[in-house]
């Protein structure tokens, strides 16, 4: 049983909220190239969601208000952060961010309308960068870990690569890998097995469960209608977990806290009175003069500078308000609280145990498309622990230690993207690939079989490499990340690309072992650059 205070009186709450952030990025990392766009996709999540979280997190902490978030880091995500090139390169970022926003502080220097966020976006930057190398000495894995550490925070795994399991499901091993790899890489990143595993895509046909078992692990998340379309149907809806035959807890989202901040429609994050995220100065001011801060190639980009607010469904947009958003953001996280209360106390009088709510949203919601969802989260943790006692948060291995009895079901096949199903990652503008990854997956299979000595250490030093380097290419190539780009119709070529190039490096590798006639050099050079899972033996994933 948790117990919580306040003030001096014990409270028992009649129900728990389990907020669980999803962070992922796919693995985008040249070093072959001094500037590489993709690549802001890290400098852009760092600034806006990473660093943002954790300032939430530490004003918590510092000022005693008990909270719980479960959070995934995902391998390609902890690769990225902790990679030494990547890292310069977002210090180098940063400065440019601190030397424009200079400019515009100047720039802007007799506007009322834009002067003062000029000076928010200077001062928040140079926060950033102090944060950043004097704080977390340019360890943000290690900043959440100490939030892990302190008990407020528990972090989970994912796939290696993201890779969509009901499809790649059809070679058992390549989804089995897929879980292991990471679960693996977990234990070597934070010291510890992790107790829960997300997913992606919220992908789940019956069998997974077994593999996600086999790896160790005590749960895992799937959208709504996995559960409540089970055989047989869960007595508690998704407002408590089930376990599979596997033994292993199935956490399923409640779809009324998800629509408050997910809808297009209805969801808190379209206010008006918000930060407008499709308005960037990157696009709007004199070529000359942004020139310098966007990429060298001239194409313009966002810079993170925003200056304008939501306003309405409309062209014409007003000047942003920070205390506007910032007032906005506490009424809101004060509705969803109050709703939440609602659903709990109907909840309890229809269940013989607490409800569990369970609302899990990518990470990068909050802050990046959402510039004051790290506002909302403070906020929240703020109201529930001083505000109410209906409601506490709690992490999913909480919940099972209080509630370790649950209904056994098996949970439908499913996922949380478009049609609640595989759609989106298997359509006609990326079905293409996966002929080439299930071949892919048996060869590797193949490889492990034929060349076992050499991963027992009995063998030569170079083919260990290139076994090993065959089975980051793989991992890449099954990245869920590239069919849903090309589903979604942004950045194509580049996901087209990514999944030609790390298929051909797999093939050139097979054929090459098989005709004894490794290229070391070569095999250096894709090393150097897929530089990922660096201590990762193949034999044990796929012999």
């Amino acid at each position: 049983m948790f117990l919580y205070t306040y003030k001096t009186i014990i409270i028992m709450p009649k129900g728990y909220l389990a907020l669980v952030l999803h962070a992922h990025l796919p693995f985008v990392r040249h070093p072959e190239e001094e500037y590489f766009l993709e690549e802001n996709w890290l400098y852009e999540a760092i600034n806006e969601t990473y660093l943002p979280l954790l300032q939430v997190f530490e004003g918590l902490v510092r000022d005693g208000v008990n909270f719980r978030v479960t959070m995934s880091l995902t391998p390609p995500l902890i690769n990225m952060l902790r990679d030494p090139l990547l890292q310069d390169r977002y210090l180098r970022h940063l400065d440019k961010l601190i030397d424009l926003s200079e400019k515009e502080i100047h720039r802007t220097g007799y506007d009322q309308h834009f002067h003062g966020l000029a000076l928010m976006y200077n001062h928040r930057f140079r926060d950033f960068r102090k944060l950043y190398i004097e704080k977390y000495n340019r360890d943000i894995v290690g900043a959440f870990k100490h939030f892990q550490d302190l008990g407020c925070l528990e972090i989970i795994t994912c796939c290696a690569t993201h890779g969509f399991l009901p499809i790649l499901n059809i070679n058992p091993k390549a989804a089995q890998a897929q879980i292991q790899v990471a679960v693996d890489h977990y234990e070597q990143t934070f010291g510890r097995l992790p107790r829960g595993i997300w997913l992606p895509e919220c992908g789940y046909v019956p069998g997974i469960d077994e593999m996600v078992r086999a790896a160790g692990l005590r749960y895992f998340f799937i959208d709504s209608h996995g559960l409540i379309n089970a055989d047989p149907r869960p007595r508690y809806n998704v407002y408590a977990p089930a376990y599979c035959p596997s033994g292993v807890a199935a956490f399923a989202r409640d779809w009324e806290s998800s629509k408050q901040v997910w809808s297009a429609q209805e969801g808190y994050p379209g206010d008006v009175d918000y930060r407008e995220y499709y308005r960037d100065i990157g696009h709007e001011l004199e070529y000359e003069y942004i020139k310098p801060y966007i990429h060298p190639s001239g194409l313009r980009v966002n810079t993170g500078i925003k200056y304008w607010r939501i306003t309405g469904k409309t062209e014409y947009k007003e000047a942003y308000r920070p205390d506007w958003a910032r007032e906005k953001a506490a009424q809101h996280a004060g509705n969803f609280m109050y709703n939440r209360e609602r659903q709990i106390d109907f909840l309890c009088s229809q269940m013989d145990r607490k409800p569990i709510i369970v609302a899990p949203y990518d990470a990068e919601l909050y802050g990046h498309w959402w510039f004051e969802g790290p506002m909302f989260l403070d906020f929240l943790f703020r109201k529930m622990c001083y505000d109410q006692d209906v409601i506490k948060t709690i992490t999913p291995s909480e919940y099972l230690g209080e509630y370790p009895t649950n209904q056994m079901v098996v949970p439908s096949t499913s996922s949380w993207g478009y049609k609640g199903y595989s759609e989106y990652w298997l359509d006609g503008s990326n079905d293409w690939i996966y002929p080439h990854i299930e071949k892919a997956g048996k060869r590797m299979v193949e490889l492990t079989g034929q060349f076992k000595k050499h991963l027992n250490g009995k063998g030569k030093p170079l083919i260990k490499r290139a076994l090993n380097q065959a089975g980051r290419e793989l991992l890449l190539a099954q990245s869920s990340d590239w069919p849903f780009i090309m589903k979604s119709g942004t950045m194509v070529p580049y996901a087209n690309r990514r999944v030609r190039l790390h298929i051909s490096r797999f093939t050139k590798i097979y054929e090459d072992l098989k005709n004894n006639s490794l290229d070391e050099d070569w095999l250096a050079e894709v090393e150097w650059r897929d530089n990922i899972f660096k201590d990762m033996d193949v034999g044990k994933y796929y012999s």
